[in-house]
C-alpha cells in the first residue's frame, strides 16, 4: 500500500461511517499541479473521539484543535500516517501564533480560516470531486498567491504566514496578489514574534530550493530581511567591481552566487553562501583602482556565527556555516599554497561544500574555476593516508624527550605535522631530530 492509497482509504472509511471527509490543504494543491504530495491531510466532520473509535491505531497529536493522527501499515520501514482534523473555525490569535480557541464547524468555515487560496481547497478522492470555497483553483491556474479573505487578518492570526507566503510563492512560481503583498510589507516587522525555530525552518526550506535567489529577493522587497537578517541590508547599493566601472552591487552578487550553487545544496552551505560576503559592508575601503574589503572573511565568520545562534541552529550547522564563510576565499591560490596547509583543508569534512561555494563565487564573478578543479583533482589523486597520515609524534613522545608540557608542545607538534604533510620528514626519528633542532632554536632565540 502506498501513502496515497492509505490516504484514500482513510477518507473512504470516514465517509462509509456517515461523516463528511476530504483531502485538505497542500496535498490538494500538489495533486492539482501534478506533483507528489509529501504527506496527506484529511478534514472531516467527525469529532476527534469519533476518529479514535473508528480507527484502531491513532495518536492524539492535537485533540484540543481537533487533530488526530491515524497510523497505517509499515511499508519499506516507513510508517504510513495521515493527520485527520475536524472542520473548525478559530477564535482570536492574541499571541499572533496560535488560536485562543477553536469551534468545530463546516467545510466552508474550515476553508475560510486557512491561509492562502491555493492551500484552502478540499478534494474527495473517492468521488474525484473538488470542493473549492475560496477560488484556489482559479488562482493556481493564474499562478497567483492570494490570502483568503482579509490578508491583514490572516497574517495577524499567524505571523509566520508572512514568511510562508514567500516560500510558497518561490516554490510554485506564483506572483503575490497586490493586497497580499501590501499586507506583508505593512506587517513585516511583526515576524519577530515568531520563534527562532519556526523562522529557521522556513528559511531552511527556502534556501535549499532551486529558486532560492528569487525567494531572497522577495524577502528583501517585502521588507522581511530587515527584521530577520538585518546584517544583509547594507549589501544593497554597495558597489562591486572597480570604482570607475562598477558591475552591480553586493546584493546582486550574492543572488548570483546563490543561483550558481546548484539545485540541491545543504542548508548550511546555502546559508553560508548567502552570508559569505556579509563582512564586506563593515570592512569596505577604496583605492583609485578598486574597493577593498580586508579581513571581511573573518568579520563575516563572526556575523555568521551570531546569525546562527539567533536562529538557534544546531552546533554542527553553526560550525559548518562559520567555517565556510571564513574559508570562502582561501582556496583561490591553491596551486601556490603550501602542501601541508592545502592538505589540512582538503581533509576537512566540509571540503566538498567549500569547493561548491568557491565554484559558485567564481562563476558569479566571471572568474576561472581552475582552483576548484585543481583541488578536485588532488582529492582524486591523494589517498586518505596522503591527506591525514598517523602523526609521527605525540605529546607523550615529547614528554619522553624530557620536555615539560605547555604551550611549547603545540608549537612543536604543529611544526612536526606540517613537515610531515609537506613530505620533508617521513619517520619518527626524523621528527625527533626536527623537534631537537627547533627546541635549540627557541632556546637561543633564533626564528
Amino acid at each position: 500500500m502506498t501513502e496515497r492509497e492509505f490516504a484514500v482509504d482513510v477518507v473512504r472509511r470516514l465517509q462509509d461511517a456517515g461523516y463528511e471527509a476530504y483531502w485538505a490543504g497542500g496535498c490538494v494543491r500538489d495533486e492539482l499541479l501534478g506533483l507528489t504530495p509529501k504527506d496527506y491531510d484529511v478534514a472531516t466532520s467527525a469529532r476527534p473521539d469519533d476518529v479514535q473509535k473508528l480507527f484502531r491505531r491513532t495518536v492524539a497529536v492535537g485533540v484540543s484543535f481537533g487533530v488526530v493522527e491515524v497510523l497505517g501499515p509499515r511499508v519499506d520501514q516507513e510508517q504510513l500516517k495521515v493527520q485527520v482534523a475536524t472542520f473548525r473555525s478559530e477564535g482570536g490569535y492574541s499571541d499572533g501564533r496560535r488560536p485562543d480557541h477553536v469551534v468545530f464547524s463546516s467545510a466552508r468555515e474550515d476553508a475560510l480560516r486557512r491561509d492562502f487560496t491555493v492551500n484552502g481547497m478540499f478534494f474527495d478522492p473517492v468521488r474525484s470531486e473538488l470542493h473549492d470555497f475560496v477560488g484556489g483553483q482559479a488562482d493556481l491556474h493564474a499562478r497567483v498567491l492570494r490570502a483568503i479573505g482579509d490578508p491583514i487578518q490572516r497574517f495577524q492570526e499567524d505571523k509566520l504566514r508572512l514568511l510562508r507566503a514567500v516560500r510558497i510563492a518561490t516554490r510554485f512560481e506564483l506572483s503575490l496578489e497586490s493586497a497580499t503583498g501590501a499586507a506583508i510589507k505593512a506587517m513585516a516587522a511583526g515576524i519577530v514574534v515568531v520563534s527562532a525555530e519556526r523562522i529557521a525552518e522556513e528559511l531552511r526550506q527556502l534556501l535549499v530550493h532551486a529558486r532560492r535567489a528569487r525567494g531572497m529577493t522577495l524577502l528583501f522587497d517585502l521588507g522581511l530581511v530587515r527584521p530577520l537578517l538585518p546584517e544583509l541590508e547594507p549589501m544593497k547599493g554597495l558597489p562591486q567591481g572597480p570604482p570607475d566601472a562598477p558591475t552591480g552591487d553586493l546584493w546582486d552578487h550574492e543572488m548570483a552566487v546563490l543561483d550558481f550553487l546548484g539545485p540541491y545544496p545543504s542548508f548550511p552551505l546555502a546559508l553560508a553562501t548567502l552570508l559569505h560576503d556579509v563582512g564586506k559592508p563593515r570592512t569596505v575601503g577604496r583605492t583609485p583602482e578598486r574597493y577593498t574589503f580586508y579581513s571581511h572573511e573573518h568579520v563575516g565568520a563572526r556575523l555568521a556565527g551570531e546569525i546562527s545562534l539567533r536562529l538557534k541552529l544546531s552546533n554542527a550547522e553553526y560550525d559548518r556555516i562559520v567555517w565556510l564563510v571564513e574559508k570562502h576565499q582561501i582556496l583561490a591560490d591553491a596551486r601556490k599554497m603550501r602542501t601541508s596547509k592545502l592538505k589540512m583543508l582538503l581533509v576537512h569534512q566540509g571540503i566538498h561544500e567549500l569547493l561548491a561555494l568557491h565554484r559558485a563565487d567564481a562563476l558569479a564573478s566571471g572568474r576561472s574555476v581552475d582552483h576548484v578543479e585543481y583541488c578536485e583533482l588532488l582529492l582524486k589523486e591523494w589517498t586518505e593516508a596522503d591527506l591525514d597520515p598517523p602523526p609521527l609524534l605525540t605529546g607523550h613522545d615529547l614528554a619522553k624527550l624530557g620536555l615539560e608540557p605547555g604551550p611549547q608542545f603545540k608549537t612543536l607538534l604543529d611544526a612536526v605535522r606540517e613537515a610531515q604533510l609537506d613530505g620533508t620528514i617521513k619517520t619518527p626519528p626524523q621528527a625527533v631530530d626536527l623537534v631537537k633542532r627547533l627546541k635549540e632554536e627557541m632556546e637561543h632565540g633564533r626564528p
